[in-house]
């Protein structure tokens, strides 16, 4: 099991980030919001979630301890795998899960690309009892900027399985609603993803 990864990050791709760990460089998969947060160049650490199957070894990345034992947690619900866990991440703090988790609210968990309504109301029903002390509303930090968001925007939500032409769409229209100093890169993308789901 590999619990964590530290070494100098030798490339940032749109869904992943290569670090150099004792001359061998690990891909570990994470959200944009983690990937906002790292510079090639720079040491990282980054707390993981080796996910082993037959055919592949999977390393999954977090800014930090509470990401990933939320993101575990939503591996023990039926019908959640690790893409789908990735994405809920990507588009909701740990906290606001926590609190949709805790308070059965299924438009929150219905917000992620690939969660319907019914597999919403499942992870509740599972989950609501095991995620522990729920944090006020509002709690989170927020993610760094780090160089062009439209791009970084863009990338997020194709990872996220929308299409170029969407993706080119919402980050238009996230740049229109920007007045004055731009905002984190995360919360842009959480801006995106919501407006891409009324579209659906």
């Amino acid at each position: 099991m590999i619990a964590s990864v530290r070494g100098v990050v030798t490339a940032i791709l749109h869904d992943s980030a290569v670090v150099e760990v004792g001359g061998v460089g690990m891909r570990v998969l994470c959200t944009p919001n983690t990937l906002a947060g790292l510079r090639t160049g720079t040491e990282a650490r980054l707390a993981t979630t080796l996910i082993v199957r037959e055919d592949s070894l999977t390393l999954f990345g977090f800014a930090d301890e509470d990401e990933k034992q939320l993101f575990e947690l939503l591996l023990t619900a039926n019908g959640v795998g690790p893409r789908i866990a990735q994405a809920v991440l990507a588009v909701h703090q740990p906290d606001v899960v926590r609190r949709a988790l805790s308070g059965g609210e299924v438009a929150v968990l219905t917000a992620v690309p690939g969660i319907g309504k019914r597999g919403a109301e499942k992870m509740i029903v599972e989950l609501k009892d095991k995620i522990g002390p729920v944090g006020p509303a509002g709690a989170g930090s927020a993610g760094l900027l780090n160089g062009a968001w439209q791009e970084q925007v863009r990338q997020g939500v194709l990872a996220l399985g929308w299409t170029a032409s969407q993706a080119d769409q919402a980050v238009t229209a996230v740049g229109e609603t920007i007045d004055g100093e731009t905002p984190p890169v995360p919360v842009l993308l959480r801006q995106a993803i919501r407006l891409l789901g009324k579209t659906r």
